[in-house]
């Protein structure tokens, strides 16, 4: 019963006696279950990091080189700007 009044302390939650029989009976369980799961034999299987073969599917950030024209029409378009730069809210 102590580990779960220290765990229900750490985890900030007040819990009644009730409670805390309740979830002493419920993280017994989950302590069981883990010890039978270090029964499994695992030593042939090779570790992963995720389950799945991903790559990074972003392209590269390069900068483009946009003619002087579509520049000033995208700036021309911003709600507030000053001279070839574009004003925004503060974000700090």
């Amino acid at each position: 019963m102590v580990d779960v009044q220290h765990i229900a302390k750490l985890a900030r939650l007040g819990i009644s006696k009730k409670e805390e029989k309740k979830l002493a009976d419920e993280l017994s369980a989950v302590l069981d279950y883990f010890e039978k799961i270090k029964e499994v034999d695992v030593s042939k299987i090779e570790p992963t990091s995720h389950p799945y073969l991903l790559e990074n599917v972003m392209r590269e950030d390069k900068a483009r080189k946009q003619t002087p024209e579509k520049v000033n029409k995208l700036i021309g378009v911003m709600p507030e700007r000053e001279g070839r730069y574009v004003k925004v809210k503060s974000v700090l």
